[in-house]
């Protein structure tokens, strides 16, 4: 990269205090990128500090992606244990290397460069979402309640994120301590609406998720209720008959039918059934 382009400083947690004091940034307090459990920008004396939490597309409920961010008038210093700022970076430098114009120019793009395959897959999720409601009308609700349930918590997770990525953006655009120049604060602007449109898509997804598993478990209520609904036909076509079995079993020494009466007792019982059929379907229940 020509030496005109803004060149960001790129480390690890294990060498980022003789980085930072290299280049004249004095970070108050300790620090522990493992510990990183959300997005945040702070404004201290010497810098601006920060912190990103960029969950894995490809698995969202995983451990993310821990970053931390010092920014004062000169330079900004990323700290990242993983390669994935570095990967980031190489990016940003075969798209376009105006990326890299300004200490601004590249903040902005960094962030947008992490941002750039969440469209992409809020819309693989609404699909997924449109396809277990195409099986539950379909009366497939085989297994779908995990699916379901991951699928929601991991937009939980998306929504709190996007919802940090928009307050960092605004907390750039402010610039309390000057630190960029006045006349691109409004790349951070774009990032702040950038961050609330996709909070608003998952936020909408949300909604959508909850009306899909309403629509699943009224699916397995009325799936349960034919069943009892079938139990329920069984056990009244079976009472008579156990009330003349039991009748039967008896072996009164009067009773008439004891002599021959067993070919009786089976016609008896295939009326009463029959009997019990024609109603239920009279009545419109079988």
């Amino acid at each position: 990269m020509s030496e005109e382009y803004f060149t960001p400083i790129l480390t690890d947690s294990q060498h980022m205090n003789e980085v930072l004091k290299e280049h004249g940034i004095e970070f108050e307090g300790t620090f522990d990128l493992s510990m990183i459990g959300f997005c945040k920008i702070e404004s201290q004396q010497e810098c601006l500090a920060g912190t990103f939490c960029i969950p894995k597309l490809d698995h969202v409920l995983s451990a993310p992606f821990h970053i931390a961010f010092f920014i004062n008038k000169d330079q900004i210093v990323l700290v990242d244990d993983s390669s994935f700022s570095t990967r980031l970076i190489e990016r940003m430098e075969k798209n376009k290397k105006e990326q890299f114009e300004t200490k601004e120019k590249f903040f902005y793009h960094y962030i947008v460069e992490f941002l750039s395959h969440d469209p992409e897959y809020l819309i693989k999720t609404e699909k997924s979402l449109m396809e277990i409601e195409e099986k539950i009308q379909q009366n497939h609700t085989e297994n779908l309640h995990p699916e379901l349930m991951k699928i929601r918590r991991e937009l939980l997770v998306l929504r709190e994120y996007y919802d940090e990525i928009t307050d960092v953006g605004k907390a750039l655009e402010e610039d309390e301590n000057g630190y960029f120049n006045r006349k691109h604060l409004k790349y951070f602007g774009t990032v702040s609406d950038r961050a609330g449109r996709l909070m608003n898509k998952t936020l909408h997804l949300l909604e959508y998720a909850q009306q899909v598993r309403d629509a699943y478990q009224a699916a397995v209520d009325a799936k349960q209720n034919n069943n009892m609904q079938f139990l329920t036909l069984i056990s009244t076509i079976f009472f008579p008959l156990t009330l003349i079995t039991g009748w039967y079993g008896m072996n009164f020494r009067n009773m008439p039918e004891l002599k021959n009466g067993y070919p009786g007792v089976i016609a008896l019982s295939l009326v009463v059934i029959g009997v019990c059929v024609i109603v239920f379907k009279i009545k419109k229940i079988l």
